[in-house]
């Protein structure tokens, strides 16, 4: 007998008895319905119970099966009136909301801006937080700046000038951005950023209320003479930078550029935020220093992330600033959440200061190179005209032009139909795009997918 199929006929039957009866109904005992259908008592008891979770018939004990009662039809609720109450949506909603969305089964990820999961060192930091779980002292309430040992793990890994008493900890960097821009500035101040940026501090910038201007950047990094007369033009305090390996361009700031910038920053009395989430992202050769360790009278922001160099739910950041830059920072990251939770702080101390994080640096700086050089070759194959001039040496992405005419947003739309998802790069500007972009990352998916990936790619260009 297959109790599977008999299951089914005894619903079936069921079903066909409540449509149209009358609430209160009886219906036929199990042993009926047994004798019946040829089924087990358990098997028609299961029959019953599946009908029962779906509201269409109702179990009495020691009295038997009826027909439920049907609920009064419920009016359709009209949530209209919140757009109203609402104003108009905040930009960049729609856009991290995709960039952050997970891509459907069947698809290879060139997007995204966390490692995949063969690179990120999940068994160490899943021992590390279960060893501290298990101290009842990791769940007691600790500063709200974060754990002294952490800040100044952060601090010398800055430079020279930062302490630990600078530093606050801050669950992920994109809180630790939104901080800033509320305990820096004031709705309605300018705010400067590279042309193209990270689109969650472009989202951080106007949900602050700010006013964003871009200043030309190019693959050296900004150009100091723009950051000067835009500053001048604007009367910016503030400047939003990812000199190290930017996010989407890849760009580095050139040696011979860090002093002019810093020289435009100092003049202008303004605060320059270094978002160096990519330090840890080193493919060629090696990371120059941050900008704060040769920043001697606290123009400088530091913010560093552990995220992105480990796994997406290591929600630790650090920001800091010297003097009363510090205290406001401080004192914003109190208001927004009181402090990160205890035994992730700790475990994420446990991990960075133990030998297993340097072993896992050395591994991820040799799979991220592995996985750029078989997305480059994979352009090389089936879409040259996507290779770009300027390779970066370390971080995540690749950023590459479309050619004149091309829609990238129609393109990453076409893409995703034939199971790659890329994402376009009108989201990463402030102002008009110069060009159509597409940003295609390579720490997403396995070396192996990356021919398949733009294989899908190219037909897209097709569509």
């Amino acid at each position: 007998m297959n109790d599977g199929n008999a299951a089914s006929r005894v619903i079936q039957d069921l079903r066909a008895r409540v449509t149209g009866a009358t609430p209160g109904t009886r219906l036929p005992s199990v042993r009926e319905l047994t004798a019946h259908h040829g089924a087990s008592p358990v098997t028609v008891a299961e029959a019953i119970r599946a009908l029962v979770a779906q509201g269409l018939v109702e179990a009495r004990p020691g009295k038997g099966t009826f027909v439920a009662a049907r609920p009064e039809p419920v009016r359709a609720p009209d949530l209209s009136w919140q757009t109203v109450a609402l104003g108009p949506g905040r930009f960049g909603e729609s856009e991290m909301q995709a960039l952050l969305a997970l891509p459907p089964d069947g698809a290879i990820p060139l997007s995204g801006g966390y490692l995949h999961a063969d690179l990120q060192p999940a068994t160490a930091l899943g021992t590390a937080l279960a060893r501290v779980a298990r101290q009842p002292a990791a769940w007691q309430r600790g500063p709200a700046e974060g754990r002294e040992d952490l800040r100044d793990w952060f601090a010398r890994d800055a430079g020279a000038y930062l302490r630990a008493r600078d530093l606050v900890i801050c669950p992920g960097g994109q809180a630790a951005l939104s901080s800033a821009f509320r305990a820096l500035a004031a709705p309605g101040d300018t705010l400067l950023v590279e042309s193209p940026t990270y689109l969650g501090a472009l989202a951080a910038a106007h949900a602050s209320g700010l006013r964003v201007v871009p200043v030309p950047a190019d693959e050296n990094g900004v150009l100091p003479d723009q950051l000067a007369a835009a500053f001048a033009r604007t009367g910016a305090r503030l400047f939003y930078c990812q000199p190290l390996y930017a996010n989407p361009s890849g760009a580095t700031l050139a040696a011979d550029r860090r002093a002019a910038v810093m020289t435009a920053v100092r003049a202008n009395g303004a605060f320059l935020i270094e978002d160096d989430y990519a330090r840890d992202l080193v493919i060629d050769g090696a990371a120059p220093p941050p900008l704060a360790a040769d920043d001697p009278d606290g123009h400088v922001v530091h913010l560093r992330s552990l995220t992105k160099s480990a796994a997406p739910g290591l929600r630790i950041a650090a920001i800091g600033a010297r003097g009363p830059a510090g205290a406001r920072l401080r004192s914003a990251r109190l208001l927004d959440d009181f402090f990160v939770a205890g035994p992730l702080q700790q475990a994420a101390l446990e991990f960075v200061t133990g030998p297993g994080w340097a072993r896992h640096l050395r591994t991820l700086h040799r799979e991220l190179k592995n996985r750029r050089e078989a997305l480059l070759g994979a352009l090389e194959r089936h879409l040259p005209a996507l290779v770009p001039a300027a390779i970066p040496r370390g971080g995540l992405h690749l950023w590459v032009r479309l050619a004149d005419g091309v829609d990238d947003v129609a393109l990453a739309a076409n893409a995703a139909a034939q199971g790659v998802i890329v994402f376009p790069g009108r989201p990463w500007f402030a102002a008009e795009p110069p060009a159509a972009h597409l940003r295609l990352t390579y720490a997403a998916a396995p070396p192996d997918l990356m021919d398949e990936a733009v294989r899908r790619l190219a037909r897209a260009f097709r569509k």
